[in-house]
């Protein structure tokens, strides 16, 4: 198993107990809210080196 495996397999485990214990307009709206606000929370600086990698990525 590599590093990240074990951060998988929690992350999908909680997704699952969200989706079995929240409504779903509330899974939604922290599936959505959760990444929105962290990127909101970047620094400009750090989302251009963001986008940047990101386009990087797609192109290659």
């Amino acid at each position: 198993m590599g590093k990240n495996t074990g951060w998988i397999v929690g992350g999908a485990a909680a997704v699952i107990l969200a989706l079995w214990l929240l409504p779903f307009w509330l899974f939604v709206v922290l599936l959505i809210g959760i990444p929105v606000a962290g990127y909101l929370m970047l620094d400009p600086s750090q989302r251009r080196r963001l986008r940047g990698r990101r386009n990087r990525q797609i192109g290659q």
